[in-house]
């Protein structure tokens, strides 16, 4: 990992999101405290991992950490606030759900949540920062296990492979069978899928009696 000068400061908690890209489900954060105590060897970027790499450092990450918590913003929040003030309010919730309250706060990306303590955006962070790598880590195998959750729920769209990201095959499913009551409204692709089924519904012959 390369070398990221720490803040000074005694509880330093990491914050990362996941999930502000796709279509459908909670954009999901973690907020992290690490024990210098209990380090954590092969912490990175949860997207640089093999699933079965987060599973594990996910587990190991839960059982060593000073403190953790997982905060989120269902979709109707995200189509009323937009999904970067819903993804600033999931991480407030991460943070204020930590058991320990940190004294300074570390953030994926270049944009920090209002908070009652420091914080500092950090580009890339999730690469250079061992607690933000972390938070990156809960937040994937969490949104991932919800993802698998909605696909058994309606395994007609292919959640489980896409993750609820705009792919192609997402699309189709949409456009072929209309949104769940999980997409999220606001975003273009779920709109447009939304106001095609009312133009078809419109224009259905009504059946006499």
């Amino acid at each position: 990992m390369a070398e990221f000068i720490y803040p000074v400061a005694q509880s330093i908690a990491g914050v990362d999101e996941v999930g502000r890209g796709p279509l459908v489900g909670d954009v999901v954060t973690a907020a992290v405290i690490l024990d210098p105590a209990r380090p954590i060897a092969g912490l990175a970027d949860s997207k640089k991992l093999s699933e079965k790499r987060r599973v594990a450092l996910y587990d190991e990450i839960k059982d060593k950490a000073l403190a953790w918590c997982i905060g989120r913003a269902n979709p109707e929040e995200i189509d009323r606030l937009n999904i970067l003030h819903a993804t600033l309010l999931a991480m407030q919730r991460a943070v204020a759900g930590l058991s320990i309250t940190p004294d300074f706060v570390l953030i994926d990306g270049n944009r920090c949540p209002a908070l009652a303590m420091p914080a500092q955006a950090v580009v890339k962070g999730d690469s250079l920062v061992q607690e933000i790598s972390a938070a990156s880590i809960l937040a994937k195998v969490t949104r991932d296990r919800e993802m698998a959750e909605l696909d058994r729920l309606f395994p007609q769209y292919g959640f489980a492979q896409h993750k609820g990201y705009p792919t192609a095959l997402h699309r189709e499913k949409l456009m072929q069978f209309g949104a769940t009551p999980h997409h999220r409204r606001s975003f273009a692709p779920v709109r447009n899928a939304l106001i095609d089924a009312e133009v078809l519904a419109a224009s259905e012959p009504a059946t006499l009696y």
